[in-house]
């Protein structure tokens, strides 16, 4: 009886590591720009944070949203069309100097003034 028990802690205790290391490969990491480029050589994008946001200006529900302007969190610093060289606050439509600014109304959303115009831009996060 006590070799039974044994084997089936033991067993299970394999199951459960074995388990354990599966998910961890399953990971869904968010989309690189080269991803979001690939699928489509006109996207306007830019990345803030290590994160791709995507003009929003055809997305209903992201310009329905009541959103206040509020701080500014950064510039963008370099326009590229080279996917290696996208790092933090660079775009590949947004001239350099463009600001970039934070809802009031914490969202997934950043908010870039050009042209004395409001262009929201949605974070593309992955579950």
């Amino acid at each position: 009886m006590r070799k039974n028990t044994l084997s089936v802690v033991l067993f299970l205790s394999i199951m459960m590591v074995a388990c354990s290391n599966q998910t961890t490969e399953n990971v869904i990491d968010n989309p690189t720009p080269e991803e979001i480029l690939e699928e489509n050589m006109d996207a306007d994008i830019l990345v803030v944070n290590g994160v791709v946001y995507k003009n929003a200006e055809e997305i209903e529900w992201v310009n329905e949203e009541e959103l206040t302007i509020g701080e500014e969190v950064g510039e963008i610093k370099k326009q590229t069309n080279n996917i290696d060289e996208f790092e933090d606050y660079t775009a590949n439509k947004l001239p350099v100097g463009t600001k970039v600014y934070e809802p009031e109304e914490k969202s997934n959303i950043y908010i870039v003034k050009t042209n004395d115009k409001e262009v929201r831009y949605l974070g593309l996060i992955e579950g």
